[in-house]
């Protein structure tokens, strides 16, 4: 799981891809550049935490002795968890207080974490309706996977490479497992429902992305990419071969350049897609009539209009 968007309010220039930034940039890519370069703070959302959440809980989970890992175990967990998480990032108050009253009483209905609800519900019963639901997540994992024969390699790895032409990648891998015969199988936990199977590529382009990269480090193509759908109770899974690994890393190139000359240009344009509802950033774009921040980096100048000079010469 890797959603760092970097410090906020500190513009710079982007030095390394990571899954989440590439499908950023694919779905917009001026959404890539108000995370990447301008590094805008954005909101918490109840769901991304609790991904966030349930991930913490089910790396935690194999901390206990194999006989001892059950599901009441793993639910207990996130209670503390939980603490451990606001402590870390204490922005995250904010999801569920209660919204300040109104002179005449009435709440108010400001965007974002500190409403009542609808039905007029209190922070205190949608935390717990919250947790009831990150519970049932973690529930629903072990319909799915038994974590007493499972012994993972590694946990929340960070891996990071550099490839021959300079790009670096980086990210962070759920879970690494390695059989007695070495073959290695990478697994990434969702808290969505597994998508359709014409959105299936999509969906397999962050494992074929940290394929790539132990491929680059140890040399060795994983076995397996298994996608952990907590939301859905599926499970989807994929066998790479070194040509899947050639084909992303064509791809990560051709974004990479593309993410630098509109780094360079300062040229970043908008995608409109379904998505939008969930942006932070609608006031700033212009497919909503917003204006973006002034661009912060240096922009180079157009070529055509030094090409044209140096072919007409001085007057």
């Amino acid at each position: 799981m890797e959603t760092s968007i970097g410090d906020p309010g500190t513009p710079a220039r982007p030095a390394s891809l990571s899954p989440s930034r590439a499908s950023d940039f694919m779905q917009c890519p001026l959404l890539y550049r108000f995370r990447v370069i301008d590094r805008l703070p954005e909101k918490p959302s109840p769901a991304a935490t609790r991904g966030t959440l349930v991930h913490a809980v089910l790396e935690r989970l194999f901390d206990a002795p194999a006989a001892e890992r059950t599901a009441p175990r793993a639910k207990a967990l996130i209670p503390g968890q939980w603490d451990r998480l606001r402590e870390a990032r204490p922005e995250l108050a904010e999801l569920f207080a209660d919204a300040p009253e109104q002179a005449d009483g009435a709440d108010t209905e400001a965007p974002g974490a500190g409403k009542t609800g609808e039905a007029g519900e209190s922070g205190a019963v949608r935390l717990e309706r919250w947790l009831a639901e990150a519970g049932q997540l973690v529930e629903r994992w072990f319909t799915l996977e038994d974590p007493t024969r499972l012994e993972p390699a590694e946990r929340e790895l960070f891996v990071e490479t550099e490839l021959p032409s300079g790009l670096r990648l980086r990210g962070i891998i759920d879970r690494v497992d390695v059989a007695p015969t070495g073959e290695v199988r990478i697994v990434d936990y969702k808290t969505g429902k597994a998508p359709r199977p014409e959105y299936a590529d999509g969906a397999l382009f962050q494992m074929k992305f940290y394929a790539l990269v132990v491929w680059r480090l140890k040399g060795v193509v994983p076995r397996r990419l298994q996608l952990v759908y907590l939301g859905s109770g599926d499970v989807l899974t994929y066998d790479p071969v070194v040509a899947d690994l050639e084909r992303v890393e064509r791809k990560l190139h051709a974004l990479w350049d593309a993410i630098r000359e509109a780094t360079d240009t300062g040229e970043w344009r908008p995608r409109q897609t379904k998505l939008c509802g969930w942006c932070d950033h609608r006031d700033r774009c212009p497919e909503f009539g917003g204006t973006p921040p002034p661009y912060p980096l240096p922009v180079r100048a157009p070529e055509s209009a030094g090409t044209e000079q140096g072919r007409m010469g001085p007057d």
